[in-house]
């Protein structure tokens, strides 16, 4: 019954993400209600809905990594520096070319706030869902799956690196903004969202039974596909439900052309990259996919436990969350690697 479930979820997710967004610019209220913390006993810590939905998905990714078929990836390591490099280096080439083309619009800080939120967004770990994608267009799922978890499990170092470099870009306040949530992201944040939850998962793939493995996989698999669309539920409410309260038809359109810009420039240096190295179809697809598909819930979620007071930065971070899904979507179609033929 969980395997029909996740069968069925899993090839109407699309759906079900614009149903999420659809519900939260109907129906904010118990989305913004869930960003909030939620006090438990005196001995506990408070409930914190988004980062705890946010580590069940990474644990259910990381219980179900293909873990035995790395081992020729790390063999051969080259696709995976190369995307590790480049997971770096794309940041560090679009958002200063970005900060620059938002320098001569007529916002009074240089569009830092939404420079703020796209920076982010690229600081983050490959993300998980990726590795959907990578299924879809027949890509190098080994490669993939090598690029998510050194990514996710390098982000306590990377992730504070990429905000501190990236912080003198901006204007009006948010330079010292992105340094808080830097501090944040280094005192413990992604360490305890991001990468602790799939390093567990990870552990339960490598040690647990084969058929332990299958029963726990049948489990959670579901509950977390439904844990990511409450999610984004939840992020979404608390970005659209401002634009409900206070419609800003410019910030919105902003937020758009921003996100679509950066999202357009990481897949492109990604395609660009993959021919430069004269990849195969399907490591180049993966490549290029892991260049442009960032953890857009894990900058959401950051977002909103260091930034409470500034829900429109949650704008730019879901037009990208929803453009690289259509990105990625055009880039299986095109990369697809041709059938092997019957017999050969």
């Amino acid at each position: 019954m969980h395997n029909r479930a996740a069968s069925w979820l899993r090839h109407r997710l699309g759906r079900a993400v614009v149903l999420s967004y659809a519900l939260a610019l109907v129906l904010p209220a118990p989305g913004l209600w869930l960003r909030h913390p939620h006090p438990l006993p005196p001995s506990h810590p408070p409930l914190h809905t988004a980062p705890l939905l946010l580590s069940l998905v990474l644990f259910s990714a990381g219980l179900q990594v293909p873990v035995r078929a790395l081992g020729a990836l790390l063999r051969h390591p080259r696709v995976l520096l190369a995307g590790l490099v480049l997971h770096l280096a794309i940041p560090l080439a679009v958002v200063p070319f970005v900060a620059f083309l938002l320098r001569h619009t007529p916002d009074a800080d240089g569009g830092s706030g939404l420079l703020t939120a796209m920076i982010l967004v690229v600081a983050m770990p490959v993300a998980a869902g990726a590795t959907v994608w990578t299924d879809k267009g027949n890509g190098d799922q080994p490669t993939m799956v090598g690029l998510v978890l050194a990514s996710t499990l390098l982000s306590p170092l990377t992730t504070p690196v990429l905000l501190a470099t990236l912080s003198p870009l901006l204007s009006g306040g948010y330079a010292h903004t992105l340094a808080a949530t830097g501090r944040l992201a280094e005192g413990g944040f992604t360490l305890t969202a991001v990468v602790l939850p799939c390093a567990a998962g990870l552990l339960g793939a490598l040690v647990m039974p084969a058929r332990w493995l299958g029963r726990l996989v049948t489990a959670v698999a579901p509950s977390a596909m439904a844990g990511s669309l409450v999610l984004t539920y939840v992020n979404a409410s608390g970005a659209l439900g401002s634009v409900l309260s206070r419609p800003r038809p410019l910030l919105f359109a902003a937020a758009l052309a921003v996100a679509a810009l950066v999202c357009l420039l990481s897949f492109v240096l990604g395609r660009v990259a993959a021919r430069l190295l004269r990849l195969e179809a399907a490591t180049a697809s993966s490549l290029t996919l892991a260049c442009g598909m960032n953890n857009s819930s894990a900058s959401a979620v950051l977002i909103t436990a260091s930034l409470p007071d500034k829900p429109h930065l949650l704008l730019p971070v879901l037009a990208y969350g929803l453009l690289q899904k259509t990105a990625a979507n055009r880039i299986v179609t095109r990369l697809r690697p041709p059938p092997i033929a019957a017999g050969s």
